[in-house]
């Protein structure tokens, strides 16, 4: 191999430097607004409930997304800041502020102290005390989870699929909607699925050598992660079938049994989820969800009929 082909795989392989940001923007981007989306999930329980047709609902709705984006956030700056060292030495993530030397490790650990009591404060004063005990026990789950849980296998699946399902319990919580246990379960193995479909994404990619360094990854293998996204598909799926027809055949008024053909949108949902996930591509769920045309329509078609049933058309 010649001098120049040698630099020339020097440069290749050497992260490329991060560009400098300003502060702010740093620490706005430390924050992740991409995954803010996730948080719409507190709206999932009066959705189920069919209570997101009154202002009151809508403002208190309003409050617990803004409370669990201040939690989010906190969690995020602290774990960068944790994590910054390690950081540097990977190709994508020295790009995040805090590793850059954009936002400095002290202030993104103050500024998520801060956001977290913050939290905590308003889901308390805001909505109620048990509103607040379920972000004080997110926040403390998650902090958990960045100093030691990702590195205990299946224990990190477990403290993530909590998360999405605490995000889905919020709602129900400050609003006083007593939550179905077909509900938790749907969610809490949708949830699984979507988490273990993440994690088996990264592995095919560690294994394409795309550079993905998720250090726990190299504890499972595929065929282990395949197993989990597919048994929690089948479970979500099995529990919100059990869900839809709980509520028996024609309702009232209604035209149509939307909530038990809303069935059918909701399993189509999860196949075409699973076409990324069985590719290797679900390594971004939100990307997922936001670029895939197929996946909006039938989002849209479940939500519709999903609404037709609440409200007994």
């Amino acid at each position: 191999m010649t001098e120049r082909s040698t630099a020339l795989l020097d440069r290749q392989e050497r992260p490329t430097p991060p560009r400098a940001v300003s502060l702010p923007v740093g620490l706005i981007r430390t924050a992740r607004p991409r995954q803010w989306v996730k948080n719409v999930l507190v709206m999932a329980a009066p959705a189920a409930a069919g209570e997101l047709v009154s202002r009151h609902t809508a403002v208190h709705m309003a409050i617990v997304f803004a409370v669990f984006t201040a939690a989010a956030a906190a969690v995020y700056l602290i774990n960068d800041a944790r994590d910054a060292e390690a950081d540097r030495a990977h190709p994508a993530k020295c790009r995040r502020p805090v590793a850059a030397g954009d936002v400095p490790a002290a202030l993104a650990y103050t500024i998520g102290a801060l956001l977290a009591g913050a939290a905590i404060a308003g889901a308390v004063t805001l909505c109620n005390p048990m509103t607040g005990a379920l972000i004080t026990a997110y926040l403390s789950m998650q902090l958990a989870y960045c100093v030691w849980l990702k590195h205990v296998l299946v224990i990190d699946l477990v403290v993530v699929t909590t998360g999405f399902l605490m995000r889905a319990m919020i709602g129900g919580v400050a609003l006083g909607i007593p939550l179905s246990r077909w509900f938790l379960i749907t969610t809490g193995f949708g949830a699984l699925f979507i988490v273990a479909a993440k994690r088996y994404s990264e592995a095919v990619q560690m294994e394409g050598g795309k550079g993905v360094t998720r250090a726990l990854l190299n504890e499972y293998t595929t065929g282990y992660l395949r197993f989990v996204w597919q048994l929690a598909a089948g479970v979500a799926v099995l529990a919100y079938c059990l869900w839809a027809m709980e509520s028996g055949g024609v309702a009232g008024r209604a035209l149509l049994p939307w909530r038990q053909l809303s069935m059918i949108a909701f399993i189509l949902a999860v196949l075409r989820y699973a076409v990324f996930a069985d590719r290797g591509t679900a390594g971004a769920p939100e990307d997922v969800v936001l670029r895939d045309p197929a996946l909006a329509v039938i989002g849209l078609v479940w939500a519709a009929m999903y609404g037709l049933a609440v409200a007994d058309l």
